[in-house]
Order: structure tokens, then C-alpha cells, then sequence
């Protein structure tokens, strides 16, 4: 089965402590999509201008993309530059340079629009509304968010959580939307909310999953040295959501399964500068990292 990705296809320029690196292919449709293509076939809906570098098409082409409804318009592909701080929780934005990506309107190709499983990645709700439109009965629909629309499209966000199965964001976003410091009572009211299924990313500490069948604690894959984190939780529901899609059947019944295999594809994400890593990656050394993250976790 496939897997629908909606989100922003970018450039980023990011600099570390250690060194930086600029124009590097990036966006929240960019990582979810190569991380979802490991296991099932990807639809990539997305914008980017002239400029957008042929080799990073051809990149996604050599991952089995389908890139029938990715937008190439007249102006500049959107570009963020960021830097990291020592701690690498910590990042700040140097500029935000939106081009075509601040008239995008995702249009979706006939076929498109009875693909199963999808994932609205990180945008504005309104566009992630408008993708749902165009969809006929998706069996299984993931959103991500962030603080951003916490701030400024609230009413549309809310409107959202009716409409998905499952919603992805960080421990602080979750405080945030429901107003609980906890996150089980967090997970609780968001729940009231709409999603059946809460995901909620806590960086190196791993994931909680509050679902119909109960909790779930996701380890994140240790690390010895992050590289850059940038992409790492698209990584993480992009790769969530392209096992989900090889499984089949019941979502539920894969759902944990799902985000152990996300947690490991992020953790390839931070080994790299932006899709450096990824696209480096085999299918047997995630396998491997799945593997090793089971045997750590368990307790005889």
C-alpha cells in the first residue's frame, strides 16, 4: 500500500558547533517521504521553485518518489537557515525566506486521492483541511504540528483533530494544546479532542503512544554523537507511517511496531547533515537498529 506525504519541500542551511553546511535538501515532506520510502511506495505533494537543484529530484526519483504532485512554480524554493546550540535540544532561527512555498495549495492527482494511508506533515492546518478534502475514505490519517499553529491557527487545528486518527507532536506542544504540565493527562485531553491516537515526541527520551489500546513507551535509538537533529521527527512519522503501509491490516494492531521502526529511521536522520545519512542507509541496517532497540528494551 502507499503513502500520502503533504508538507513543505525546502532548503536548509544549518550550522552546528562542529561545522555547516549550506542548501541542503530539507522540509517536512522531504525527510517523511525518503523515510516512509524505505518501506512502502510514497506520493510526495509539495512546491518548490526553478532553483530547487535537479539532483535532489533525482534523489527523491532513485527513491521510488512519486512525484506527480509536486509543484514546480516560477520564484525560489523555500529556504530556512537555522544553528544549533552545544545542546542540541536548542536551535535558533537566522532566516526564513518562504518563495513559492508562501502561495502553495496542495493539488492532488486523481490517483492520488484514494491512497490509504496518509501523512499531513508539518504546515498550516488549512492546508492540511484542504489535502482531506480531496481524499475518498484514507484508511489511516496522521498529522503533525507545531507550536507555530498553536499560536496562530488554533480554531483551524481543532477543527482538524476531528477529522484524523492520529496526531504527532513534541512533549512542549502537547502542554501547550491541552493545558496539562503532565503528559498522561495532556494525552487524556487531547484525545477529547478528536485523535484516537496521541504521539507524543520527546527527542532522545523516545515517544509515549496513548491509544485505545492503552500506552505505549517508544525508546529513541541511542546515540554516541548527533550530527544534526534537523528532520528527525518527520523522519520519525514518515517512517511510522511507510511501515504502517507495508504492514496492511489493522493500523492498530502495528501501531508500536510502526514507531520503533520510525525512532530507528531517525536515528540515522541525526547521524548526518540534513538527508545525508538517510539516503545512505539500507534496509538490513535498520532492520539491525530495530533489532538492537527490541533487545535493549526488554526485561526477562
Amino acid at each position: 500500500m502507499s503513502v500520502l506525504v503533504v508538507g513543505s519541500t525546502a532548503l536548509d542551511s544549518i550550522k552546528t558547533p562542529r561545522a555547516e553546511a549550506p542548501r541542503l535538501l530539507g522540509g517536512s515532506a522531504s525527510h517523511a517521504a525518503l523515510a516512509a520510502s524505505f518501506f512502502a511506495p510514497v506520493r510526495l505533494v509539495g512546491i518548490v521553485g526553478r532553483d530547487f537543484p535537479g539532483r535532489y529530484l533525482a534523489l527523491y526519483r532513485r527513491r521510488g518518489i512519486d512525484l506527480a504532485g509536486l509543484q514546480v512554480a516560477e520564484g525560489r524554493t523555500f529556504h530556512w537557515a537555522g544553528e544549533y546550540e552545544v545542546n542540541m535540544n536548542h536551535r535558533r532561527t537566522l532566516r526564513t525566506e518562504l518563495g513559492v512555498f508562501e502561495r502553495f495549495q496542495p493539488q492532488l492527482p486523481a490517483a492520488y486521492r484514494t491512497t490509504p494511508f496518509v501523512l499531513l506533515a508539518n504546515i498550516a492546518p488549512a492546508l492540511q483541511h484542504h489535502v482531506l478534502d480531496q481524499m475518498r475514505w484514507p484508511r489511516f490519517v496522521l498529522a503533525d504540528t507545531m507550536d507555530l499553529w498553536l499560536n496562530t491557527a488554533l480554531p483551524d487545528l481543532l477543527r482538524l483533530l476531528r477529522r484524523v486518527d492520529a496526531l504527532v507532536l513534541n512533549d512542549g506542544e502537547a502542554r501547550q494544546l491541552s493545558g496539562e504540565d503532565n503528559l498522561l493527562a495532556a494525552a487524556r485531553r487531547i484525545h477529547r479532542l478528536g485523535p484516537a491516537h496521541v504521539i507524543i515526541k520527546k527527542g532522545e527520551h523516545g515517544s509515549l503512544l496513548s491509544g485505545p489500546d492503552g500506552l505505549f513507551l517508544c525508546p529513541a535509538y541511542p546515540l554516541a554523537r548527533v550530527v544534526d537533529p534537523t528532520g528527525a521527527g518527520d523522519s520519525f512519522a514518515g517512517g511510522l507511517m511507510g511501515y504502517l503501509a507495508r504492514a496492511g491490516g489493522n493500523p492498530r494492531r502495528h501501531l508500536r511496531a510502526a514507531m520503533l521502526h520510525g525512532s530507528v529511521v531517525a536515528s540515522f536522520c541525526c547521524e548526518g547533515f540534513g538527508v545525508r545519512r538517510t539516503t545512505r542507509v539500507t534496509r538490513a541496517e535498520i532492520a539491525r537498529r530495530v533489532a538492537e532497540l527490541r533487545r535493549l528494551a526488554r526485561v526477562d
